[in-house]
Parts: C-alpha cells; sequence; structure tokens
C-alpha cells in the first residue's frame, strides 16, 4: 500500500485509519483491475452488492409488463 500511495512505511503507519482503508481499498482495486481475471473478480464484486435491480436491463432482457398483466416484448407464460 505504500508503493501505490508513494509514501514510506512509517507515513503509513501515521495515518489516519479512515485514510489507510481508502487508500488500502483503492490500491486493492488498482491491482485487481491490471488483470483480466482481476476486472471479472471486481465486476462479480460489484454485481453482488447491488440491493435494487436493474429495471432497464430486466426490461430489454424479459420485456415490459403490459397493463393485461402479461409481458410485452419477453415471454409471455
Amino acid at each position: 500500500m505504500a508503493d501505490y500511495a508513494g509514501i514510506s512505511v512509517f507515513d503509513v503507519m501515521q495515518l489516519n485509519v479512515f485514510v489507510y482503508w481508502t487508500l488500502l481499498h483503492d490500491a486493492v482495486v488498482y491491482m485487481y483491475s491490471k488483470t483480466e481475471e482481476g476486472e471479472e473478480y471486481l465486476r462479480n464484486a460489484w454485481r453482488l452488492e447491488q440491493v435494487e435491480p436493474d429495471v432497464e436491463r430486466l426490461r430489454e432482457k424479459y420485456g415490459k409488463k403490459n397493463e393485461g398483466g402479461g409481458i410485452d416484448g419477453g415471454k409471455d407464460n
């Protein structure tokens, strides 16, 4: 993390805990983003953190519910 931040290990020890965790997070994301496998891991990690549905993408995939309760553009089961 000291290498990423461009500071000495001693200076890392003097950092506020919130600054330390922020720099550590950024350093880990930076290192993962250097490889294809790391980018895939970051995409999956982001996806797993989402708690709200992506309504637009769901509508693209399955269609939009019409007034009669059926689905327009998707399979109507």
